[in-house]
């Protein structure tokens, strides 16, 4: 039995989840935010059987695509004034961050 942990964007999110569900793939979905851009994320835990892993991950890939998205500067506040940027710049944005963990025990209630 594995774990699997995506972490996407909120963009993405309404897609992979009706993926899933065309698939009969059951996953949670928590809302979480981004460290780097403080922006909205989602991530989905799901819970899966070691045979069909590779199926999920293709699933995620397909549907949450990178992209370029312009980004304005944080405040610099309480950091270096060195790393302050005062433009906006072009960030690669969107994608999934899945980890896949082995799990000792599943069980629903």
């Amino acid at each position: 039995m594995k774990l699997i942990i995506a972490v996407v964007q909120d963009k993405d999110s309404a897609r992979l989840a009706q993926n899933l569900v065309k698939e009969n793939i059951r996953a949670t979905k928590l809302a979480s935010t981004g460290g780097f851009l403080h922006a909205g994320n989602t991530t989905f835990l799901i819970g899966t059987e070691d045979h069909m892993v590779d199926r999920v991950k293709s699933i995620i890939q397909q549907s949450c695509k990178a992209r370029e998205q312009v980004v304005a500067p944080m405040s610099p506040m309480g950091a270096s004034m060195e790393s302050y940027i005062p433009y906006p710049v072009n960030v690669q944005v969107g994608g999934a961050t899945v980890f896949v963990l082995d799990i000792e025990q599943f069980d629903q209630f």
